[in-house]
């Protein structure tokens, strides 16, 4: 693989957060804590993290809920600086977690592309040229002048990937989209998807669609507990993700029954 292909290079990455200064805490709660110098471990999002995509190849990561998914996304895509480690990539990125961080709810579908747009960095002109390309994919109907506040999950999944998708990005990173929507729309990302692969732009992608992985895929990486657990064939990372859901299913249901948590069959009242 040549090395000056690349599109982004990962080395030794590292996300930490304290847990000391929980949301969830009161400020009398946290305050006192600090006081009393509690020992708090840190919390470790990701740790030791590699991973090189180059262009025209699509990357899956796949894991367990809480792994390290979309906060490896997040590093990727800028929104999150790493505790440790480097991190560099070559061309623009585009995805929807940068352009979910620029909507504005209170403005309509086409306001927000235009905002979106600017946000990229897009001169106006270009962004107006795009638009009604834009609209178009989106195929939102009269929403497209609603505000974005009566979107559903759904509608602002299809807004972002049609902005994010319409500024023929180098690196397009995507968060569980391909998930949402009707199937019409499902297939349609897709096949831009595989149109992004083909004109050899780099992908990388969480999703939980395991034959979305197998298919489309050219590699793949398992996260779990922050750490990368295996890399390689999509077939292969999947198989290994699949068994070991599979026997941390099978020991969650016996440390349950050890403990008199078994799921109670026979109705109540007996």
């Amino acid at each position: 693989m040549p090395t000056d292909d690349f599109a982004i290079v990962a080395e030794d990455l590292g996300v930490q957060y304290s847990l000391r200064f929980h949301r969830n805490q009161s400020v009398q709660r946290t305050l006192s804590r600090w006081l009393s110098r509690d020992r708090v471990e840190p919390f470790w999002a990701l740790r030791h993290v590699h991973v090189r995509v180059t262009h025209g190849e699509s990357l899956a990561v796949i894991g367990p809920n809480g792994a390290g998914k979309s906060t490896l996304l997040q590093v990727l895509a800028g929104i999150i600086a790493p505790s440790e480690g480097r991190l560099e990539a070559r061309g623009q990125i585009s995805g929807l977690l940068t352009l979910g961080a620029g909507f504005d709810v209170d403005l309509s579908g086409r306001e927000n592309i235009l905002l979106a747009g600017a946000f990229l960095g897009l001169d106006d002109r270009v962004t107006r040229e795009l638009l009604p390309g834009i609209v178009e994919y989106a195929d939102l109907g009269q929403f497209i002048d609603a505000p974005l506040k009566t979107y559903s999950s759904g509608m602002r999944a299809r807004l972002g990937f049609a902005i994010a998708t319409s500024v023929d990005p180098d690196i397009l990173l995507l968060d569980e989209v391909l998930a949402t929507g009707d199937a019409t729309f499902r297939a349609k990302s897709k096949a831009r998807v595989l149109q992004l692969v083909g004109d050899a732009k780099a992908v990388v992608l969480v999703t939980h669609d395991m034959a979305w992985v197998k298919e489309y895929c050219n590699r793949a990486i398992l996260i779990e507990e922050g750490r990368v657990i295996i890399e390689g064939e999509p077939d292969e990372v999947v198989e290994t993700h699949q068994r070991n859901t599979e026997a941390t299913r099978k020991r969650k249901a016996e440390e349950a029954k050890a403990a008199g948590l078994a799921p109670v069959i026979a109705g109540r009242g007996r």
